[in-house]
Protein backbone atom coordinates (compact mmCIF):
# COMPACT_ATOMS: atom_id res chain seq x y z
CA UNK A 1 0.00 0.00 0.00
CA UNK A 2 1.54 3.45 -0.92
CA UNK A 3 0.63 6.02 1.32
CA UNK A 4 2.57 8.87 -0.15
CA UNK A 5 4.48 9.77 -3.70
CA UNK A 6 7.26 12.34 -3.35
CA UNK A 7 8.70 13.95 -5.72
CA UNK A 8 11.98 16.48 -6.60
CA UNK A 9 9.56 18.69 -9.22
CA UNK A 10 5.94 18.27 -10.67
CA UNK A 11 7.42 18.19 -13.88
CA UNK A 12 9.26 14.94 -12.86
CA UNK A 13 6.12 12.74 -12.36
CA UNK A 14 4.72 13.65 -16.00
CA UNK A 15 4.39 17.04 -18.33
CA UNK A 16 0.82 16.24 -19.59
CA UNK A 17 -2.16 18.04 -17.75
CA UNK A 18 -4.53 15.46 -19.03
CA UNK A 19 -1.95 12.26 -17.41
CA UNK A 20 -1.79 14.52 -14.10
CA UNK A 21 -5.00 14.55 -13.46
CA UNK A 22 -5.54 10.69 -14.32
CA UNK A 23 -2.84 10.43 -11.83
CA UNK A 24 -4.65 12.68 -9.39
CA UNK A 25 -7.54 10.72 -9.79
CA UNK A 26 -6.08 7.57 -9.06
CA UNK A 27 -4.34 8.72 -5.78
CA UNK A 28 -7.61 9.93 -4.42
CA UNK A 29 -9.14 6.59 -5.12
CA UNK A 30 -6.11 4.69 -2.88
CA UNK A 31 -5.95 7.43 -0.22
CA UNK A 32 -2.47 8.20 -1.32
CA UNK A 33 -0.54 11.96 -0.76
CA UNK A 34 1.57 13.64 -3.62
CA UNK A 35 4.26 16.37 -2.70
CA UNK A 36 6.46 17.79 -4.16
CA UNK A 37 10.03 18.25 -2.32
CA UNK A 38 11.08 21.79 -4.01
CA UNK A 39 7.29 23.24 -4.69
CA UNK A 40 5.11 24.66 -1.90
CA UNK A 41 1.01 24.14 -2.97
CA UNK A 42 -1.57 22.92 -1.11
CA UNK A 43 -4.39 21.41 -3.75
CA UNK A 44 -7.21 21.21 -0.92
CA UNK A 45 -7.99 25.36 -1.87
CA UNK A 46 -8.63 26.73 -5.08
CA UNK A 47 -5.70 28.95 -5.30
CA UNK A 48 -3.07 25.84 -4.90
CA UNK A 49 -4.74 23.84 -7.85
CA UNK A 50 -4.72 26.78 -9.84
CA UNK A 51 -1.12 26.94 -8.60
CA UNK A 52 -0.31 23.53 -9.84
CA UNK A 53 -2.14 23.39 -13.57
CA UNK A 54 -0.42 26.47 -14.10
CA UNK A 55 2.90 24.47 -13.29
CA UNK A 56 1.85 21.57 -15.40
CA UNK A 57 1.01 24.09 -17.81
CA UNK A 58 4.68 25.78 -18.08
CA UNK A 59 6.09 21.87 -17.95
CA UNK A 60 4.19 20.73 -21.07
CA UNK A 61 5.06 24.11 -22.81
CA UNK A 62 8.30 23.35 -22.46
CA UNK A 63 8.12 19.88 -23.24
CA UNK A 64 6.62 20.63 -26.52
CA UNK A 65 9.29 23.38 -27.62
CA UNK A 66 11.55 20.54 -26.63
CA UNK A 67 10.52 17.91 -29.34
CA UNK A 68 10.01 20.83 -32.02
CA UNK A 69 13.49 21.92 -31.90
CA UNK A 70 14.88 18.28 -31.90
CA UNK A 71 12.63 17.22 -34.65
CA UNK A 72 13.70 20.47 -36.84
CA UNK A 73 17.60 19.92 -35.73
CA UNK A 74 17.16 16.18 -37.21
CA UNK A 75 15.22 17.51 -40.07
CA UNK A 76 18.11 20.05 -40.86
CA UNK A 77 20.68 17.56 -40.73
CA UNK A 78 18.75 15.15 -43.09
CA UNK A 79 18.60 17.81 -45.31
CA UNK A 80 22.69 18.25 -45.05
CA UNK A 81 23.27 14.16 -45.62
CA UNK A 82 24.28 13.80 -42.04
CA UNK A 83 23.61 10.45 -40.09
CA UNK A 84 21.54 11.55 -36.95
CA UNK A 85 22.03 7.68 -35.20
CA UNK A 86 19.78 4.78 -35.09
CA UNK A 87 20.96 1.19 -36.43
CA UNK A 88 23.87 1.31 -38.73
CA UNK A 89 23.23 0.04 -42.07
CA UNK A 90 25.32 -3.21 -42.79
CA UNK A 91 28.39 -1.77 -45.15
CA UNK A 92 29.04 0.71 -42.96
CA UNK A 93 30.30 1.57 -39.34
CA UNK A 94 30.12 4.71 -36.93
CA UNK A 95 33.95 6.57 -36.38
CA UNK A 96 33.25 9.99 -34.65
CA UNK A 97 29.64 10.59 -35.49
CA UNK A 98 30.28 9.69 -39.09
CA UNK A 99 30.02 6.49 -41.07
CA UNK A 100 32.63 5.33 -42.78
CA UNK A 101 32.54 1.70 -44.99
CA UNK A 102 33.46 -1.89 -43.75
CA UNK A 103 34.92 -3.35 -46.83
CA UNK A 104 33.55 -6.61 -46.07
CA UNK A 105 30.13 -5.47 -45.68
CA UNK A 106 30.27 -3.60 -48.58
CA UNK A 107 31.29 -6.37 -50.56
CA UNK A 108 28.12 -8.60 -49.68
CA UNK A 109 26.16 -5.78 -50.03
CA UNK A 110 27.20 -5.60 -53.47
CA UNK A 111 26.62 -9.22 -53.77
CA UNK A 112 23.27 -9.08 -52.43
CA UNK A 113 21.89 -6.70 -55.20
CA UNK A 114 23.63 -8.11 -57.79
CA UNK A 115 22.73 -11.85 -56.86
CA UNK A 116 18.86 -10.47 -56.87
CA UNK A 117 19.05 -9.52 -59.92
CA UNK A 118 20.50 -12.73 -61.16
CA UNK A 119 17.51 -14.89 -59.02
CA UNK A 120 15.00 -12.71 -59.72
CA UNK A 121 13.22 -13.53 -56.21
CA UNK A 122 13.65 -11.93 -53.11
CA UNK A 123 12.79 -15.41 -51.23
CA UNK A 124 15.20 -17.22 -54.01
CA UNK A 125 17.77 -14.86 -52.37
CA UNK A 126 17.12 -15.48 -48.55
CA UNK A 127 18.00 -19.59 -49.73
CA UNK A 128 20.40 -18.95 -51.55
CA UNK A 129 22.20 -16.81 -48.97
CA UNK A 130 21.16 -18.94 -46.28
CA UNK A 131 22.81 -22.01 -48.42
CA UNK A 132 25.78 -20.07 -48.91
CA UNK A 133 26.31 -19.69 -44.28
CA UNK A 134 25.38 -15.95 -45.42
CA UNK A 135 23.96 -14.53 -41.51
CA UNK A 136 23.03 -10.95 -41.03
CA UNK A 137 25.40 -8.52 -39.35
CA UNK A 138 25.24 -8.16 -35.03
CA UNK A 139 22.95 -5.68 -33.42
CA UNK A 140 24.99 -4.11 -30.62
CA UNK A 141 22.40 -3.14 -27.60
CA UNK A 142 22.45 -0.69 -25.33
CA UNK A 143 23.15 -3.43 -22.55
CA UNK A 144 26.09 -4.24 -24.35
CA UNK A 145 24.64 -7.87 -25.37
CA UNK A 146 24.99 -8.46 -29.10
CA UNK A 147 21.58 -10.30 -31.00
CA UNK A 148 21.53 -11.68 -34.79
CA UNK A 149 19.04 -13.31 -36.24
CA UNK A 150 19.65 -16.84 -37.32
CA UNK A 151 19.07 -15.95 -41.11
CA UNK A 152 17.79 -13.27 -43.92
CA UNK A 153 14.55 -13.15 -43.87
CA UNK A 154 12.62 -11.51 -47.18
CA UNK A 155 11.28 -8.66 -45.34
CA UNK A 156 14.44 -7.20 -44.42
CA UNK A 157 16.27 -8.13 -47.20
CA UNK A 158 13.23 -6.15 -48.93
CA UNK A 159 14.13 -3.46 -46.96
CA UNK A 160 17.94 -3.37 -48.15
CA UNK A 161 17.45 -3.45 -51.55
CA UNK A 162 15.22 -0.50 -51.64
CA UNK A 163 17.48 1.34 -49.19
CA UNK A 164 18.43 4.68 -50.92
CA UNK A 165 21.54 5.13 -48.28
CA UNK A 166 23.55 2.66 -50.09
CA UNK A 167 23.61 4.86 -53.66
CA UNK A 168 24.52 8.34 -51.44
CA UNK A 169 21.25 9.24 -50.30
CA UNK A 170 19.31 10.52 -47.31
CA UNK A 171 15.41 10.28 -47.22
CA UNK A 172 13.67 11.98 -44.84
CA UNK A 173 9.62 12.32 -45.21
CA UNK A 174 9.30 11.57 -48.69
CA UNK A 175 12.08 13.91 -49.81
CA UNK A 176 15.19 13.03 -50.56
CA UNK A 177 19.18 14.77 -50.19
CA UNK A 178 22.33 13.84 -50.50
CA UNK A 179 24.26 12.25 -48.13
CA UNK A 180 27.62 12.47 -46.75
CA UNK A 181 28.60 9.67 -46.30
CA UNK A 182 30.08 7.55 -49.22
CA UNK A 183 27.86 5.42 -51.42
CA UNK A 184 28.08 1.48 -51.64
CA UNK A 185 25.99 0.96 -54.96
CA UNK A 186 26.53 2.11 -58.16
CA UNK A 187 22.98 3.93 -59.09
CA UNK A 188 22.62 2.03 -62.27
CA UNK A 189 22.45 -1.08 -60.31
CA UNK A 190 19.76 0.00 -57.75
CA UNK A 191 18.11 1.58 -60.39
CA UNK A 192 18.22 -1.87 -61.84
CA UNK A 193 17.22 -3.69 -59.24
CA UNK A 194 13.97 -1.25 -58.30
CA UNK A 195 12.80 -1.44 -61.55
CA UNK A 196 12.74 -5.51 -61.17
CA UNK A 197 11.04 -5.11 -58.07
CA UNK A 198 8.47 -3.21 -59.19
CA UNK A 199 8.26 -5.98 -62.19
CA UNK A 200 7.83 -8.52 -60.08
CA UNK A 201 5.26 -6.92 -57.71
CA UNK A 202 3.17 -6.18 -60.92
CA UNK A 203 3.42 -10.00 -61.69
CA UNK A 204 2.78 -11.05 -58.28
CA UNK A 205 -0.62 -9.05 -58.57
CA UNK A 206 -1.51 -10.80 -61.81
CA UNK A 207 -0.89 -14.00 -60.28
CA UNK A 208 -2.77 -13.22 -57.34
CA UNK A 209 -5.96 -12.44 -59.08
CA UNK A 210 -5.36 -15.79 -61.58
CA UNK A 211 -4.38 -17.99 -58.34
CA UNK A 212 -7.02 -19.84 -57.12
CA UNK A 213 -6.24 -19.45 -53.92
CA UNK A 214 -9.01 -16.95 -52.49
CA UNK A 215 -7.65 -16.71 -49.32
CA UNK A 216 -4.26 -15.15 -50.19
CA UNK A 217 -3.59 -12.44 -47.59
CA UNK A 218 -6.47 -13.08 -45.41
CA UNK A 219 -5.57 -16.52 -43.55
CA UNK A 220 -3.25 -16.98 -40.79
CA UNK A 221 -2.03 -19.62 -38.08
CA UNK A 222 -2.79 -19.22 -34.40
CA UNK A 223 0.79 -17.64 -33.93
CA UNK A 224 -0.29 -14.67 -36.44
CA UNK A 225 2.23 -16.02 -39.63
CA UNK A 226 0.54 -15.36 -42.49
CA UNK A 227 -0.32 -18.42 -44.67
CA UNK A 228 1.01 -18.63 -48.22
CA UNK A 229 -0.59 -20.99 -51.53
CA UNK A 230 1.30 -24.24 -52.18
CA UNK A 231 0.54 -27.02 -54.15
CA UNK A 232 2.36 -30.13 -55.43
CA UNK A 233 1.68 -32.98 -58.17
CA UNK A 234 1.17 -36.70 -57.01
CA UNK A 235 0.45 -39.09 -59.72
CA UNK A 236 -0.61 -36.38 -62.06
CA UNK A 237 -3.21 -34.57 -59.74
CA UNK A 238 -2.56 -31.29 -58.26
CA UNK A 239 -2.99 -30.71 -54.10
CA UNK A 240 -3.57 -27.26 -53.08
CA UNK A 241 -2.44 -26.56 -49.73
CA UNK A 242 -1.89 -23.18 -47.23
CA UNK A 243 1.30 -22.77 -45.79
CA UNK A 244 2.36 -21.08 -42.74
CA UNK A 245 5.09 -18.61 -43.79
CA UNK A 246 7.40 -20.05 -40.41
CA UNK A 247 7.56 -23.20 -42.14
CA UNK A 248 8.33 -21.66 -45.60
CA UNK A 249 11.32 -19.57 -44.22
CA UNK A 250 12.79 -22.71 -42.09
CA UNK A 251 11.56 -21.20 -38.40
CA UNK A 252 9.20 -24.47 -38.24
CA UNK A 253 9.40 -24.11 -34.14
CA UNK A 254 7.73 -20.61 -34.68
CA UNK A 255 4.70 -22.07 -36.28
CA UNK A 256 1.25 -22.08 -35.10
CA UNK A 257 -0.88 -25.53 -34.10
CA UNK A 258 -1.54 -26.26 -37.69
CA UNK A 259 1.09 -25.72 -40.29
CA UNK A 260 -0.08 -27.03 -43.67
CA UNK A 261 -3.73 -26.75 -44.11
CA UNK A 262 -5.86 -28.43 -47.71
CA UNK A 263 -6.66 -25.50 -49.26
CA UNK A 264 -10.08 -26.82 -50.64
CA UNK A 265 -11.26 -27.74 -47.29
CA UNK A 266 -10.62 -24.19 -45.74
CA UNK A 267 -12.16 -22.41 -48.38
CA UNK A 268 -15.27 -24.20 -49.07
CA UNK A 269 -15.97 -23.92 -45.09
CA UNK A 270 -15.18 -20.10 -44.81
CA UNK A 271 -16.84 -19.16 -48.10
CA UNK A 272 -20.06 -21.11 -46.88
CA UNK A 273 -20.46 -20.16 -43.86
CA UNK A 274 -19.96 -16.34 -44.89
CA UNK A 275 -22.95 -17.31 -47.09
CA UNK A 276 -24.88 -18.36 -44.71
CA UNK A 277 -24.75 -15.93 -42.13
CA UNK A 278 -24.52 -12.81 -44.81
CA UNK A 279 -26.77 -14.58 -47.31
CA UNK A 280 -25.85 -12.50 -50.43
CA UNK A 281 -28.62 -11.47 -52.28
CA UNK A 282 -27.10 -12.00 -55.80
CA UNK A 283 -24.52 -15.08 -56.65
CA UNK A 284 -21.31 -13.93 -56.52
CA UNK A 285 -18.30 -16.20 -56.90
CA UNK A 286 -16.30 -17.14 -53.70
CA UNK A 287 -13.26 -15.01 -54.41
CA UNK A 288 -15.59 -11.75 -54.67
CA UNK A 289 -17.21 -12.85 -51.30
CA UNK A 290 -14.23 -13.43 -49.98
CA UNK A 291 -13.01 -10.08 -50.66
CA UNK A 292 -15.51 -8.47 -49.86
CA UNK A 293 -16.73 -9.81 -46.84
CA UNK A 294 -13.92 -11.29 -45.19
CA UNK A 295 -11.08 -9.43 -42.95
CA UNK A 296 -9.70 -12.55 -41.44
CA UNK A 297 -9.38 -16.17 -41.42
CA UNK A 298 -7.37 -17.70 -38.24
CA UNK A 299 -6.44 -21.70 -38.10
CA UNK A 300 -6.26 -22.88 -35.08
CA UNK A 301 -5.95 -26.31 -33.59
CA UNK A 302 -9.63 -27.66 -32.98
CA UNK A 303 -11.29 -24.84 -35.57
CA UNK A 304 -11.27 -22.16 -37.57
CA UNK A 305 -12.13 -18.17 -36.80
CA UNK A 306 -13.45 -16.16 -39.40
CA UNK A 307 -13.54 -12.36 -38.60
CA UNK A 308 -15.73 -10.19 -40.51
CA UNK A 309 -15.08 -6.73 -42.50
CA UNK A 310 -19.03 -6.20 -41.21
CA UNK A 311 -19.04 -7.80 -37.98
CA UNK A 312 -22.43 -6.51 -37.15
CA UNK A 313 -23.65 -8.90 -39.46
CA UNK A 314 -22.99 -11.77 -37.06
CA UNK A 315 -24.00 -10.07 -33.97
CA UNK A 316 -20.50 -8.51 -33.40
CA UNK A 317 -18.58 -11.77 -32.85
CA UNK A 318 -16.23 -13.78 -35.10
CA UNK A 319 -17.70 -16.94 -36.66
CA UNK A 320 -16.13 -20.10 -35.34
CA UNK A 321 -15.97 -23.23 -37.42
CA UNK A 322 -15.28 -26.88 -36.05
CA UNK A 323 -12.62 -27.94 -37.66
CA UNK A 324 -10.94 -31.36 -37.56
CA UNK A 325 -9.09 -32.46 -40.86
CA UNK A 326 -11.06 -35.53 -42.27
CA UNK A 327 -9.61 -36.30 -45.57
CA UNK A 328 -6.39 -38.46 -45.84
CA UNK A 329 -3.24 -36.52 -44.51
CA UNK A 330 -1.75 -36.94 -48.79
CA UNK A 331 -4.05 -34.09 -49.65
CA UNK A 332 -1.98 -32.13 -47.20
CA UNK A 333 -4.15 -31.55 -44.44
CA UNK A 334 -1.76 -31.95 -40.97
CA UNK A 335 -3.59 -32.93 -38.27
CA UNK A 336 -3.51 -31.58 -34.61
CA UNK A 337 -2.43 -34.37 -33.20
CA UNK A 338 -2.67 -38.28 -34.91
CA UNK A 339 -5.81 -39.61 -36.50
CA UNK A 340 -9.10 -37.57 -35.63
CA UNK A 341 -11.18 -38.78 -33.00
CA UNK A 342 -14.34 -40.87 -33.69
CA UNK A 343 -17.29 -39.31 -32.89
CA UNK A 344 -19.33 -40.02 -29.40
CA UNK A 345 -21.99 -41.78 -29.02
CA UNK A 346 -24.09 -39.67 -27.06
CA UNK A 347 -23.32 -37.22 -30.21
CA UNK A 348 -23.79 -39.23 -33.03
CA UNK A 349 -27.44 -40.10 -31.95
CA UNK A 350 -27.95 -36.82 -31.12
CA UNK A 351 -26.74 -35.99 -34.45
CA UNK A 352 -29.64 -38.70 -36.38
CA UNK A 353 -31.77 -37.57 -34.42
CA UNK A 354 -31.54 -34.10 -35.85
CA UNK A 355 -31.42 -35.48 -38.91
CA UNK A 356 -34.78 -37.01 -38.91
CA UNK A 357 -36.08 -34.17 -37.89
CA UNK A 358 -35.25 -32.26 -40.52
CA UNK A 359 -36.46 -34.78 -42.90
CA UNK A 360 -40.10 -35.11 -40.76
CA UNK A 361 -40.48 -31.23 -41.86
CA UNK A 362 -39.65 -31.76 -45.04
CA UNK A 363 -41.60 -34.66 -45.58
CA UNK A 364 -44.65 -32.43 -43.86
CA UNK A 365 -43.47 -29.52 -46.62
CA UNK A 366 -44.32 -31.76 -49.74
CA UNK A 367 -47.15 -33.80 -48.65
CA UNK A 368 -48.38 -30.53 -47.72
CA UNK A 369 -49.13 -31.07 -43.94
CA UNK A 370 -47.47 -28.18 -43.30
CA UNK A 371 -47.36 -24.72 -45.26
CA UNK A 372 -44.63 -23.27 -44.35
CA UNK A 373 -41.34 -23.02 -41.87
CA UNK A 374 -43.13 -20.19 -40.03
CA UNK A 375 -45.78 -23.14 -39.09
CA UNK A 376 -43.32 -25.62 -38.61
CA UNK A 377 -41.65 -23.32 -35.94
CA UNK A 378 -44.81 -22.23 -34.17
CA UNK A 379 -45.27 -26.25 -33.39
CA UNK A 380 -41.90 -27.28 -33.16
CA UNK A 381 -41.95 -24.40 -30.83
CA UNK A 382 -38.57 -23.34 -32.25
CA UNK A 383 -37.43 -20.17 -33.70
CA UNK A 384 -37.61 -20.19 -37.73
CA UNK A 385 -34.41 -19.22 -37.84
CA UNK A 386 -33.18 -22.40 -36.14
CA UNK A 387 -35.80 -24.46 -38.59
CA UNK A 388 -34.42 -23.09 -42.06
CA UNK A 389 -30.84 -23.90 -40.59
CA UNK A 390 -31.60 -27.39 -39.69
CA UNK A 391 -33.27 -27.83 -42.74
CA UNK A 392 -30.88 -28.41 -45.44
CA UNK A 393 -29.73 -31.73 -43.27
CA UNK A 394 -32.86 -33.32 -44.32
CA UNK A 395 -30.83 -33.71 -47.91
CA UNK A 396 -27.55 -35.43 -46.34
CA UNK A 397 -25.89 -37.83 -48.67
CA UNK A 398 -27.17 -41.62 -47.59
CA UNK A 399 -23.37 -42.88 -47.50
CA UNK A 400 -23.02 -40.11 -44.64
CA UNK A 401 -25.62 -41.44 -42.89
CA UNK A 402 -24.34 -44.78 -43.43
CA UNK A 403 -21.12 -44.03 -41.61
CA UNK A 404 -22.62 -42.43 -38.66
CA UNK A 405 -24.81 -45.63 -38.38
CA UNK A 406 -21.77 -47.82 -38.34
CA UNK A 407 -19.62 -45.49 -36.47
CA UNK A 408 -17.21 -44.31 -38.95
CA UNK A 409 -17.29 -40.92 -38.60
CA UNK A 410 -14.74 -38.28 -36.86
CA UNK A 411 -15.29 -35.49 -34.39
CA UNK A 412 -15.25 -33.47 -36.83
CA UNK A 413 -18.53 -34.24 -37.97
CA UNK A 414 -20.97 -32.40 -35.95
CA UNK A 415 -24.42 -30.15 -36.71
CA UNK A 416 -22.76 -26.95 -36.77
CA UNK A 417 -20.44 -28.24 -39.49
CA UNK A 418 -22.77 -29.61 -41.07
CA UNK A 419 -25.40 -26.45 -41.15
CA UNK A 420 -22.34 -24.29 -42.49
CA UNK A 421 -20.55 -26.18 -45.14
CA UNK A 422 -22.97 -28.53 -46.54
CA UNK A 423 -22.71 -28.42 -50.30
CA UNK A 424 -25.92 -29.68 -52.58
CA UNK A 425 -24.12 -32.56 -54.44
CA UNK A 426 -23.86 -35.84 -52.42
CA UNK A 427 -20.80 -36.45 -54.24
CA UNK A 428 -19.30 -33.22 -52.91
CA UNK A 429 -20.59 -33.92 -49.31
CA UNK A 430 -18.89 -37.29 -49.39
CA UNK A 431 -15.68 -36.14 -50.57
CA UNK A 432 -15.54 -33.60 -47.80
CA UNK A 433 -15.84 -36.16 -45.10
CA UNK A 434 -13.42 -38.69 -46.29
CA UNK A 435 -15.81 -40.87 -47.90
CA UNK A 436 -14.60 -40.88 -51.76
Amino acid sequence: MIDIVVVYKVDRLTRSLADFAKLVELFDQHDASFVSVTQSFNTTSSMGRLTLNVLLSFAQFEREVIGERVRDKIAASKRKGLWVGGPIPLGYRSIGKKLEIVPEEAALVRKIFADYLRLGSIGALAVSLEREGIKPKPRLLVSGKRVAAQNFMVGPLAYLLKNRFYIGEVVYRGEIFAGEHQAIIDKHLFEAVQAKMAEQKVRRREARTRSPAILTGLIFDDRDHPMSPSHTYKKGVRYRYYVSQAVLQNRKAEAGSIKRVSAPDVEGLVCQAVRNVLQPEAEIADRELAAREIERVTILADHISVALKRPEANGGTELNLPFVPTVPLRKGVAYASGAPPKLDARDRDALLQTIARARKWMDDLIGGKAASFEEIAEVEKIGVRHVRRLAPLAFLSPKIIQALVHEETSAGLSVSRLTLVLPHSWVEQEKMFGLR
